[in-house]
């Protein structure tokens, strides 16, 4: 019993001194991102351990084939403290991953694309209860689809809106469009169905031609009443397009990107051969990786509200930084600290990514915490946050002052109710318990 307790002890103690000696020195360089704005004075790291935990932890998930590799950057009160790169962007090339490298963030585009619509209501050139027919007149002829999925003659029955849609509607995700991968929680319904054959991210077409074919569906019910994930974003970027009489993505290069230097973020059907993007892979059973050629949300043509763009982590964390900020970020101001707060706050309280996770809500264009003991990640009542498809995620947490981005590339299987990588989900808590 005594050799087993002093080999006991001999394992314990020489794979403490391999992990300190593997991760002396956890994270790379930080980039060069200025703090959200001069007065910040340094800011404490996060613990060795939280960071060394966090580095383990990609490593580990590389090695199993989890993911190809990861991208970090943390700030803590509006001053970057910690950022790590690990694993490749390409495999067969051996391109290790940098916090540099540019990834398609998919619905991180939809937080942008609320602070444009912020912006134009700031200017009065749109109000939250406008309705959009005021700006997209076959609005007018949306029609919903009653409860059920009722059908006559192999067609939905249908009646008119019982009000009209709103920008606030839209920017809460309660405008009754949905997507191909609506589910109403019973599996897939014959609506969803339909909307799948429709996808709007298929075939050819300007942003207003996508848009007017969204209209032309029966919408999954009144407005107003549940919170659904879908297209709504994309509606927004055509109303963004209407009300500032510029295209919608000059729009964000002028008042997003350039004021906040996002010089490396642009629309995939801005993108040239030379400029490289991170390869997206996905996970093909045990310990595989495969390689995807053609990524399943790929807007080359076109660009959408709701996905689309590329960035990187240098970059994002410049806009989530802004929006911890109070709208201002480097002497820029993008947003009233009375936008930032509106959209941050939970209008939609309940049924938001129900069949996912416990505890969130909604704001406008953003995920909110309104029960952290109930959510199944470590973080605050209050942190807001969103994700995007192949893998990436960014979280604003005003208690703790915690601001971050993670990246990664992975399409999940068809049948996975998550987006991408999980890794990037679980990131967030070593930086918390680091503080």
């Amino acid at each position: 019993m005594k050799k087993f307790f002093l080999g006991f002890l001999i394992l314990i103690s020489s794979s403490s001194f391999i992990f300190i000696i593997s991760y002396f020195n956890p994270g790379v360089s930080l980039p060069l991102v200025p703090s959200a704005n001069a007065q910040i004075e340094n800011q404490e790291n996060l613990s060795w351990f939280s960071r060394a935990a966090l580095d383990f932890y990609f490593d580990i998930n590389i090695i199993r084939k989890a993911d190809a590799g990861y991208v970090a950057i943390f700030a803590k009160n509006g001053k970057i403290i910690h950022a790590t790169a690990k694993g490749m962007a390409d495999i067969d090339n051996r391109i290790p991953m940098q916090t540099s490298t540019r990834f398609r963030i998919a619905s991180m585009t939809k937080p942008i694309t609320a602070v444009a619509t912020l912006i134009l209501i700031e200017e009065g050139k749109l109000k939250l209860d406008d309705p959009i027919e005021q700006y997209l007149p076959l609005a007018k002829k949306i029609r919903v689809a009653l409860p059920d999925n009722q059908m006559l003659d192999n067609e939905f029955i249908t009646e008119p809106l019982k009000r009209s849609i709103t920008i606030f509607d839209l920017l809460t995700f309660s405008s009754g469009a949905g997507y191909s991968d609506s589910v109403d929680n019973k599996g897939q319904s014959k609506l969803a169905n339909l909307w799948a054959q429709n996808d709007v991210y298929e075939g050819l077409g300007s942003l207003e031609d996508r848009v007017n074919k969204i209209m032309q569906l029966p919408f999954f019910e009144q407005p107003g009443e549940i919170w659904r994930y879908g297209w709504s974003t994309d509606i927004l970027a055509r109303i963004i397009e209407v009300a500032s009489q510029k295209s919608f993505d000059q729009f964000i290069e002028e008042r997003i990107f350039k004021p906040l230097e996002m010089t490396q973020t642009n629309f995939l059907s801005q993108e040239n051969k030379d400029n490289k993007i991170a390869e997206v892979y996905s996970r093909n059973g045990a310990f595989n990786l495969t390689l995807v050629e053609t990524p399943r949300s790929n807007p080359l043509d076109w660009t959408p509200g709701s996905s689309g763009l590329v960035s990187n982590a240098e970059d994002y964390i410049k806009f989530a930084l802004m929006l911890w900020n109070g709208g201002i970020y480097n002497g820029k101001r993008i947003l009233s600290s009375e936008s930032t707060s509106l959209m941050s706050y939970p209008h939609i309280q309940s049924g938001v990514l129900s069949n996912q996770v416990d505890g969130m809500g909604f704001g406008f264009g953003v995920g909110v915490v309104v029960n952290a003991e109930k959510t199944i990640l470590t973080d605050r009542d209050k942190d807001f946050f969103w994700s995007g498809f192949y893998g990436t995620n960014f979280f604003v947490s005003p208690e703790t002052g915690l601001v971050g981005v993670i990246m990664s590339q992975n399409q999940p299987p068809p049948a996975s109710p998550w987006p991408g990588s999980f890794g990037v989900f679980i990131a967030p808590a070593f930086a918390f318990l680091g503080l």
